[in-house]
């Protein structure tokens, strides 16, 4: 008698997919305006999420801007850095 193999269900699958948090930092550089268009081009944020965004990153000192696996996040992680922003995966 053969044992049938029993694939993981999807639940399972989103358990073992370890998420991450891209984060923007605070700089003395760039303006709230730069910082608003890079999120809503990048992250496709809304207006009002960019903005609140910003905010937080101005007085907390970095925001957590996306949340998703690493493969997702690395590509926006790079053009957030191209564009001359601090920003981290966490």
């Amino acid at each position: 008698m053969t044992k049938e193999k029993k694939s993981p269900s999807s639940s399972e699958n989103l358990l073992s997919t370890k998420l991450h948090d891209l984060v923007v930092h605070n700089d003395d550089f760039n303006t709230f305006d730069f910082v608003i268009k890079t999120l809503i081009e990048v992250c496709k944020h809304e207006p009002e999420q960019a903005e609140q965004c910003t905010l937080i990153i101005h007085h907390i000192g970095k925001c957590a801007v996306k949340s998703g696996d690493y493969q997702t996040l690395e590509p926006l992680y790079r053009e957030i850095l191209n564009r001359g922003i601090t920003a981290t995966i966490e």
